[in-house]
């Protein structure tokens, strides 16, 4: 009878064993998705685009050159964690343009719900009407929810020359502005 238990109590370890590496194996499949989604856009130019920000003022990825540029894609306006990450970029938004960048918020919205979303927080830097999900689908980022379509929660980091210098494709919207402007300041210093 003790054999008998032992041989259960065996089996069900050797079980327990082989399901934590199956976990783990998950888990390290996740991470290095996201590290090859990184990887995918760093060193790349970034897409040109044309789109206009809540004024109904047209703004190029050209018009930027010479500037660290802060591409930051959100779900929604008005939305809990799109107006907390929008507020986190103002706030810092003088230490951006200090540190030779700007920041450019895109969302699927319009021109007119940008509008809205900006003048009720007060926003100090432009937000970008990308409607016609171009450069979403350019980057990889759109996301369908059946009828409707928005765009991932995900930043692109580009540099002076245009070139994408980081893709953020994990964003905390609480410490993600904080984030990009440390990442800048390093950067600059390379």
């Amino acid at each position: 009878m003790k054999l008998n238990t032992l041989f259960k109590i065996s089996l069900l370890s050797l079980s327990a064993i082989f399901g934590l590496t199956t976990v783990s194996h998950a888990e390290s499949s996740i991470f290095s998705k996201s590290a090859s989604e990184q990887r995918q856009w760093v060193g790349k130019a970034a897409p040109a685009f044309k789109l206009q920000d809540q004024n109904s003022k047209w703004h190029e990825l050209s018009q930027y050159k010479g500037k660290w540029i802060v591409l930051y894609f959100y779900p929604k306006d008005n939305s809990p964690g799109c107006t907390q990450e929008a507020n986190q970029f103002k706030a810092l938004y003088p230490q951006f343009i200090k540190n030779n960048a700007v920041v450019l918020g895109v969302s699927l919205d319009d021109v007119q719900s940008h509008q809205k979303f900006s003048e009720k927080l007060g926003l100090n830097f432009p937000i970008l009407a990308d409607h016609d999900h171009k450069l979403a689908a350019q980057l990889g980022i759109v996301r369908n929810l059946g009828i409707a379509k928005i765009a991932k929660r995900e930043t692109f980091l580009i540099d002076p020359q245009g070139t994408i210098s980081y893709h953020y494709s994990s964003v905390n919207t609480q410490a993600h502005a904080g984030q990009v402007l440390a990442d800048i300041q390093k950067f600059s210093k390379k």
